[in-house]
């Protein structure tokens, strides 16, 4: 496996992250994480900082619906629309990721996402749920979010549902497609999204080791 500055390398310059503290995530793992590979980190939920950030990272655990609530407490749904309207990067992890999509479906309970993508987060079918401990990744060869990271790079794991099907379509030749990676429990899901200023994995990077610090690194440099 290669990492470039997994190891304690950093961006060009010290980028601003913002963790958004909404309830639901391991803002201090992300902190972490962040920090290892040079970026100034604050926990917040205060609307103007994490506007103001040159990262946003929204992390996420528990259930969807809850999720939602929580983001929505902080205004959080109106920070993130706002950021990608003007082209300011987020990162969602986890569930973070999870309330991307348009719903979420969990014990019979559909509940409203940010819509930023189509697609139902629905339960794995699998032999084994939950999907808790150590996967690869198949990613497009183009991917900046997995830059530097071989095949069988491994990514931690820990989730029960995932969204199974891709549903976005670009006709716009002049608008990139976004970059879709995949991974198998059972059934193919979605483990990461890269759509210009939007990334997302359903796996955790601050808990990856040097995999998700190279990972970690590749988003700073877009920053």
């Amino acid at each position: 496996m290669t990492q470039s500055t997994a190891s304690g390398g950093t961006a060009p310059t010290t980028k601003r992250v913002v963790v958004l503290d909404y309830g639901f995530g391991n803002v201090r793992s992300a902190e972490r994480a962040l920090a290892r590979v040079g970026a100034d980190v604050e926990i917040t939920a205060d609307y103007d900082k994490a506007m103001a950030a040159d990262g946003l990272l929204v992390p996420g655990v528990g259930a969807f619906e809850a999720c939602m609530a929580g983001l929505r407490g902080v205004r959080g749904d109106w920070i993130i629309g706002r950021r990608l309207s003007g082209g300011r990067p987020v990162m969602g992890i986890c569930v973070g990721m999870q309330i991307l999509f348009a719903r979420g479906i969990e014990h019979g309970v559909e509940t409203d996402g940010l819509d930023e993508w189509p697609g139902t987060v629905e339960p794995l079918r699998a032999p084994v749920v939950p999907h808790m401990g150590w996967n690869t990744v198949k990613a497009p060869a183009d991917s900046t979010q997995f830059a530097g990271l071989d095949d069988d790079a491994r990514f931690y794991f820990v989730h029960s549902y995932a969204v199974r099907d891709w549903d976005l379509e670009t006709h716009n030749a002049a608008i990139r497609a976004p970059k879709v990676a995949w991974t198998t429990h059972g059934e193919p899901f979605v483990a990461a999204v890269e759509n210009g200023p939007l990334w997302a994995t359903q796996f955790h990077p601050e808990k990856s080791g040097d995999a998700g610090a190279q990972l970690l690194s590749n988003w700073l440099g877009t920053l």
